[in-house]
C-alpha cells in the first residue's frame, strides 16, 4: 500500500553507501593491531562510549568548535547537520505516533507527505516545517558562503574537485526539492503547515500540482539517492567517518610515529571546512597550498608532494582550530617518516661517556647553545641555588632527535634517544630542565625516562620562587609574553611562565595568546621555506605585538627569542634572563 517507484533511487543509493562504509569500516578497523583491538574491547562497555556518544552528537551534529570559531559559520554547518538530524528522528517519530507502531518500513518517514495524506494534525506538521526551515537557511547561508568568504571570518577557503562538486550539487538540492515536494503535496491535500502549506496554496494558484507532484518527490527521491552515492568519494565522507574516529579516540586508540588504519581514520575525518587554512601563519607569507587540509586532500588521492609534506612549520595552530580534533601534526610527521630515506649515522662520538652524577640535569638543546644568553641566566640560577647539577650538553652532547624526526629520519633519531636516555638514567638524577620547548615536548613524548621528573625551565624556575630560593624584583616595566608553540599548543605549558613573570614585570596581554598565539616563523620542522618567506612571517607577529604598547617582549624559547631579536628593533629577553638580572 504504501510503495511508489519514486523510492527506488533513495533506496540504491542508501544501499550503496551503507555497503561502502561497511567496508571501509571494516578494514579500517580490522587493520589495527592486536593492542588496539583488546582496548576497543575492554573500553566498548564502558562510561567511554557514553562520552563518544555525547562528543558526536556536541561536534558532529552541533559543531561547537565551529561556532567558537565562527558563529555564523557554527550556524550554517550546525542548521545543515542536526536539523537534517533532527528530520530524521522527528519524523520517525511521526511515523510512529500515526501508524501506533515502531514496526514502520525505513522509507514512509522520509516521504510521509507522500504516502500519508490524511493526517491533518498540527503538532508534527508545524514541528517538521520547523526543522526544514532551518535546514533550508542552512543551505541559504552555503550558497552565500560560495561567493563571499570573507562575511564568515574566513581568508580563504579550500578548492572543490569534480567529484565533490558532484556531491555538493545534489546535497544543495535534497532539501529545496523536499520543500517543492512537500509543498505540492500539501497544496493537494492539505496536510502540510505554516511553510508548506502557505507555499503549496500559493503554488495550486498557478501550477498543476496534481502533475507536477510525483515528478518532484521523484527528483527529491534522485537527489537524496546521488547524494549517498557520491559521499564515499567525496569530501562528505567525513560525516559517518567522523563518529567512527571520535569512538577510537574515546577508546584509547592513539597516533604513532607510524602512518597506519588509524592515520587513515582521521584523514578520512576531515570535513574541508577550511578553518585550518585562516589559522595558518604560512599565509602571511603568500604560502596558500601546503596547508593542512590540501595535505590530507592529497593523502586521500594518494598524490602527496614533497613541497606539501615538508613545507610546514607544525606550529599546531591548524591542530588546535580543528574542529573535529585531527591530530594533522602526527599525521604529517609520520608521513614524513615513511617517505624519507634514513640517513645512516652511528654517533659513535657519543659512546663510552662519563656518567656524572647529580641531582638534577640540565640539558640547553641546540637551540639554546646559540642564543649563550639564556644557557649563561640558567647557569647562574642554579649556582645561586646551589643546585648539584650536571649540564649534560655543555660540551659534546647529542640533539634531543626532533629536528630529525620531523625531517622524517626516525631511525637517526632514535639512536639519539637511546643514547640520551642511557646517559640521563645512569646519572642517578631526579628532575631534568630543558630550556628548549622542542627539547621539552621530544623528552616527554618520546623518552622512557622512569620516575625523572621532566621540567621546562620556567617550571623550574616557578618552583625555586615557590620555594623563597630566588629573589623577586616586580618592576614597572611592561612586557609581552609571547607563548612558544612547542611549549604552549604543544605542551599545554600556558600559565608557569606567567606567573614566574608577574614577579618581575607588569605583564600586558595581546591580542593573541596561549592557545591562539602567534608561531615566530622560525621553526625548524619546515625544511621547504624560504628564509624571506620566515622574516614576513615573523614581521607580521612584531607588527601585530606592537598593536600593544609594552617595552619588553618575552619568551620561554631560545629559537623563538633568536628569530625576534633579528626582527624589528625591540627588545627580546628569555623568561631565565629576566630573572637572572636580579641575581646580581
Amino acid at each position: 500500500m504504501y510503495f511508489n517507484y519514486f523510492i527506488i533511487p533513495f533506496f540504491i543509493g542508501l544501499l550503496i553507501l551503507l555497503a561502502i562504509v561497511f567496508v571501509r569500516f571494516s578494514v579500517w578497523i580490522g587493520s589495527l593491531s592486536r593492542l588496539e583491538h583488546k582496548r576497543i574491547l575492554k573500553n566498548i562497555f564502558t562510561t567511554k562510549t557514553l562520552s563518544a556518544i555525547k562528543e558526536s552528537f556536541v561536534e558532529g551534529l552541533l559543531h561547537r568548535k565551529i561556532f567558537k570559531t565562527n558563529p555564523v559559520l557554527g550556524y550554517m554547518h550546525m542548521s545543515l547537520a542536526f536539523g537534517w538530524f533532527l528530520l530524521i528522528v522527528v519524523g520517525h517519530i511521526e511515523a510512529f505516533v500515526h501508524f501506533n507502531s515502531v514496526l514502520v518500513s525505513s522509507h514512509i518517514p522520509i516521504f510521509y507527505r507522500f504516502f500519508i495524506t490524511d493526517d491533518h494534525s498540527t503538532f508534527f506538521p508545524f514541528l517538521m516545517d520547523l526543522l526544514l526551515l532551518m535546514v533550508l537557511s542552512g543551505v541559504a547561508l552555503a550558497y552565500f558562503k560560495r561567493f563571499n568568504k570573507k562575511a564568515f571570518g574566513m581568508k580563504k577557503t579550500t578548492k572543490l574537485k569534480a567529484h565533490d562538486y558532484i556531491a555538493l550539487s545534489f546535497l544543495w538540492f535534497v532539501f529545496p526539492l523536499r520543500f517543492l515536494a512537500e509543498s505540492f503535496s500539501a497544496g493537494i491535500h492539505h496536510n502540510g503547515s505554516f511553510l508548506t502549506q502557505t507555499a503549496g496554496n500559493f503554488f495550486a494558484n498557478f501550477l498543476p500540482l496534481d502533475t507536477l507532484a510525483l515528478p518532484t518527490w521523484w527528483a527529491y527521491s534522485f537527489a537524496l539517492g546521488g547524494f549517498f552515492v557520491a559521499l564515499p568519494t567525496s569530501r562528505y565522507m567525513h560525516i559517518p567517518t567522523e563518529i567512527l574516529f571520535i569512538f577510537l579516540k574515546h577508546y584509547g586508540i592513539k597516533l604513532k610515529k607510524s602512518y597506519n588504519a588509524y592515520s587513515r581514520v582521521q584523514v578520512n575525518s576531515c570535513s574541508r571546512c577550511g578553518i585550518c587554512i585562516n589559522k595558518c601563519p604560512l599565509l602571511d607569507a603568500n604560502i596558500t597550498t601546503t596547508q593542512s587540509v590540501y595535505m590530507l586532500t592529497k593523502l586521500r588521492k594518494n598524490d602527496l608532494s614533497d613541497e606539501t609534506l615538508f613545507n610546514c612549520l607544525l606550529c599546531g595552530q591548524c591542530q588546535n582550530a580543528c574542529p573535529v580534533d585531527i591530530g594533522l601534526n602526527d599525521i604529517r610527521t609520520s608521513r614524513r617518516i615513511l617517505t624519507t630515506k634514513e640517513y645512516n649515522s652511528t654517533y659513535d662520538y657519543l659512546e663510552n661517556k662519563i656518567h656524572k652524577k647529580a641531582d638534577v640535569i640540565y640539558f640547553a638543546g641546540c637551540m639554546t647553545h646559540l642564543t649563550p644568553a639564556i644557557k649563561k641566566s640558567m647557569v647562574d640560577i642554579f649556582n645561586h641555588v646551589g643546585a648539584n647539577y650536571w649540564f649534560m650538553d655543555e660540551n659534546e652532547a647529542a640533539c634531543c632527535g626532533r629536528p630529525l624526526m620531523t625531517a622524517g629520519q626516525n631511525q637517526a633519531a632514535q639512536k639519539l634517544i637511546i643514547q640520551n636516555q642511557q646517559d640521563i638514567l645512569a646519572s642517578g638524577a631526579k628532575t631534568l630542565v630543558l630550556s628548549c620547548p622542542i627539547c621539552y615536548k621530544t623528552f616527554n613524548e618520546d623518552y622512557n625516562l622512569g620516575d625523572i621528573r621532566i621540567l621546562h625551565h620556567s617550571e623550574y624556575i616557578l618552583e625555586l620562587i615557590n620555594a623563597n630560593k630566588l629573589p623577586i624584583n616586580q618592576t614597572f616595566t611592561s612586557a609581552i609574553y609571547h607563548d612558544p608553540c612547542e611549549l604552549g599548543r604543544g605542551s599545554g605549558i600556558y600559565e608557569q611562565p606567567r606567573e614566574v613573570l608577574k614577579n618581575y614585570v607588569n605583564l600586558v596581554e595581546p591580542n593573541r595568546e596561549k592557545e591562539d598565539a602567534f608561531c615566530c616563523g622560525g621553526s625548524l620542522s619546515n625544511i621547504k621555506i624560504q628564509m624571506n618567506e620566515r622574516n614576513d612571517i615573523r614581521d607580521k607577529v612584531l607588527d601585530n605585538y606592537a598593536k600593544t604598547p609594552s617595552d619588553l617582549l618575552i619568551t620561554a624559547c631560545p629559537l623563538c627569542k633568536k628569530t625576534f631579536t633579528k626582527g624589528k628593533d625591540i627588545e627580546v629577553k628569555d623568561i631565565a634572563e629576566v630573572v637572572a638580572m636580579d641575581l646580581n
